[in-house]
C-alpha cells in the first residue's frame, strides 16, 4: 500500500512544506481503500479486557457522556441509532490489517508511529471541535465525514471546564471538507478541528509520539541515575558576599554547565533517545509487534528493540 501524493506534489516535498506546518487534504490518497474492519468487530474489539476503549454518547457541544472500556456486548445494543462514537486505541497492535497502512507512510521513520486508533460514528456522531498535539493522518475506511479546521492552538489554549472531553473553549472554523474512503486528511500538531459522522462511518487516526519536554527530561533524569548519576555539582568561584540567602546568578550558571555536560554526551543522548522511543505503549501485554530502531555511537550502530539494546 502507498500513498498517493497529487500532482506536483511527492513526499519530499509534503515534508517541506506541510509535515509539522500545514493541513492537507490528499483527496483519494488510497485508492480502493477500505476499512480493514467491520463496525462489528470494532465493538468487538473493544470488548476485549486489554483493549483500550471509550465511547462518547451524546452531543459533545451539548450533552454527552464518556464511558471507558472494555464493554459487555449489551451496551452496543443500547446505544441510539444518532450521535454516538466508539474510539479504540492502539487497533494496528491487534490487526495486522491496520498495522499494514504504516507502509504507506514509508517517508517517515517508523519509530516515530505511536498507534492506530479507530473510531466508529453514527451519523451525526463526533468529539466536538478540539486540538492535538501530535501529527496524525486521518484515513477514511467508511462512509463520510464532515471536518471543520479552525485555529492554530497551544498548549495555553483555553478548554471548555465544563465538558468531560478536551473541548476548545472557543473555535474558529476556517475551512469546511467532506471526505469519502480512500481520502486522507493530514493534521500538523495544534490546529483545531471538528468532525462530524454524516454516514455511519470508520475513520482510522494514525498519530505520531510527540512526548513533552518535560517527559522526555524525566526519563533522561532515570537513565542518568541508571548510569551512576553523572557528574557532581560544584561551586562556582565563591566571595563572601554571596553568603546569604540570595542565589546569585553565578550559582544558576553552574548547574546550567553541569547539565550541559549531560546533555553534550551524543552517545548517552543517542542511546536514551532510541531506547525511549521504541519502548511499546502497552509493556504489560506479550506478543505484540516489536518497535525497533537504529543509532549510531562511537562504538559503532545500536539496535534497539522494544527499549533495549540487542
Amino acid at each position: 500500500m502507498k500513498l498517493r501524493f497529487p500532482e506536483g506534489l511527492d513526499a519530499a516535498s509534503f515534508l517541506r512544506r506541510h509535515w509539522q506546518r500545514e493541513p492537507l487534504l490528499l483527496r483519494g490518497a488510497l485508492p480502493g481503500f477500505a476499512s480493514p474492519l467491520t463496525p462489528e468487530e470494532l465493538a468487538g474489539l473493544a470488548c476485549e479486557e486489554e483493549v483500550e476503549a471509550r465511547a462518547v454518547v451524546g452531543d459533545p457541544l451539548e450533552a454527552c457522556e464518556v464511558y471507558p472500556g472494555p464493554f459487555p456486548e449489551s451496551f452496543f445494543s443500547a446505544l441510539p441509532e444518532r450521535n454516538w462514537t466508539l474510539l479504540v486505541h492502539g487497533v494496528d497492535l491487534w490487526v495486522p490489517e491496520v498495522r499494514a497502512l504504516f507502509a504507506a507512510f514509508d517517508f517517515l521513520p517508523p519509530w516515530r508511529f505511536d498507534d492506530v486508533m479507530v473510531s466508529y460514528a453514527a451519523p451525526g456522531g463526533g468529539v466536538g471541535p478540539h486540538f492535538d498535539h501530535y501529527d496524525v493522518f486521518l484515513i477514511q475506511g467508511l462512509g463520510r465525514r464532515r471536518w471543520r479546521l479552525g485555529q492554530r492552538c497551544s498548549p495555553d489554549t483555553p478548554l471548555r471546564p465544563d465538558a468531560p472531553l478536551r473541548l476548545l473553549a472557543h473555535f474558529e472554523p476556517a475551512a469546511e471538507l467532506v471526505v469519502e474512503p480512500g481520502d486522507v486528511l493530514y493534521l500538523p500538531p495544534g490546529v483545531a478541528h471538528e468532525g462530524v459522522a454524516l454516514d455511519p462511518c470508520i475513520t482510522l487516526s494514525v498519530g505520531f509520539r510527540a512526548p513533552t519536554a518535560g517527559e522526555l527530561l524525566d526519563d533522561l533524569a532515570t537513565e542518568v541515575l541508571s548510569r551512576g548519576g553523572g557528574p557532581r555539582y560544584r561551586d562556582p568561584l565563591l566571595e563572601p558576599a554571596m553568603a546569604d540567602e540570595r542565589i546569585h546568578p553565578a550559582f544558576v550558571d553552574q548547574v546550567r554547565a553541569l547539565l550541559r555536560e549531560v546533555l553534550d554526551d551524543p552517545d548517552l543522548l543517542a542511546e536514551w533517545f532510541a531506547a525511549y522511543m521504541t519502548r511499546p505503549k502497552y509493556p504489560h501485554l506479550e506478543g505484540l509487534p516489536p518497535r525497533r530502531a537504529r543509532v549510531r555511537t562511537a562504538a559503532g550502530e545500536r539496535l534497539f528493540v522494544d527499549g533495549d539494546p540487542r
